[in-house]
């Protein structure tokens, strides 16, 4: 893919069906108040009108561009994306989802959170729905950071809210696991990208997806299992991941592919 623009970041937004919020999210990463950005819009394989609102608020911008990724998943998607920034030599890069808004200083605040400890591969985002600054956020910004510092052997976000370097990114297997085709990939991104280096966040580092997001009964893992993640040390995450949580969620029919049936919007 020639191009004579090298990015130091790299916005990947990977969607499915999104013609009812994707324009906005688009937005977001065309008004990043830096100029060291490429985005790259992964359609994976859509029914619906957003390919063409993606082509539509792109077009002319020779640091956007839209492809397709028909294999089905939202993890195929990001692993293009991947590869697109790795063929254009950027240093950096963010996964959005295509309902989130972001503010314009987001990559800039992530960048500086990334800093130059080499040591530090990655940075986490908190959501936050309402008011940045409301009473209630402010309390549920500093306990996220709070309990992020607590528990740092695990993910504290989704992927909307994941950004990398990309070589301890690729050294970590990237966004796709083989392994792993089941939903909570999320998580499971991070600890593998955790054996690469650190993660950091702020409090001040947020964004906002859609409030549907806040539904969260497609994933249902149970109490049980997110009190043993929160609980089982870093050193037997291998364990909890591949030998406890993966043939439960096998024997419940829990693959990611099932979050293309939106039943739970």
């Amino acid at each position: 893919m020639a191009t004579a623009f090298r990015p130091k970041w790299f916005v990947v937004i990977a969607f499915y069906n999104e013609a009812n919020y994707i324009a906005p999210t688009v937005q977001c990463a065309l008004a990043q108040d830096r100029d060291d950005i490429m985005l790259v819009c992964v359609d994976n394989a859509s029914t619906d009108a957003s390919p063409q609102i993606v082509a539509d608020a792109i077009a002319g911008n020779p640091r956007a561009m839209l492809v397709t990724e028909t294999n089905q998943g939202h993890t195929f998607a990001l692993r293009r994306g991947l590869a697109i920034a790795q063929e254009l030599g950027a240093e950096n890069i963010a996964f959005w989802d295509a309902d989130t808004f972001y503010p314009p200083h987001y990559i800039s605040r992530a960048d500086a959170l990334l800093g130059t400890d080499q040591r530090i591969v990655g940075v986490q985002a908190f959501d936050i729905y309402g008011p940045y600054d409301s009473p209630k956020n402010r309390i549920v910004r500093h306990r996220m950071a709070l309990t992020a510092n607590l528990l740092s052997g695990q993910g504290h976000t989704g992927t909307f809210g994941q950004a990398f370097r990309i070589a301890p990114l690729v050294a970590a297997g990237g966004p796709k696991s083989d392994d792993w085709p089941f939903v909570l990939y999320d998580h499971e991104l991070i600890h593998r990208v955790l054996k690469q280096g650190r993660l950091t966040h702020a409090a001040d580092h947020v964004c906002w997806p859609a409030p549907r997001r806040q539904v969260k009964g497609h994933v249902r893992w149970n109490l049980t299992e997110r009190l043993l993640y929160a609980l089982t040390p870093y050193a037997v995450k291998d364990w909890f991941f591949y030998d406890f949580l993966s043939p439960r969620l096998r024997a419940r029919g829990m693959f990611e592919a099932g979050l293309r049936v939106r039943d739970w919007e």
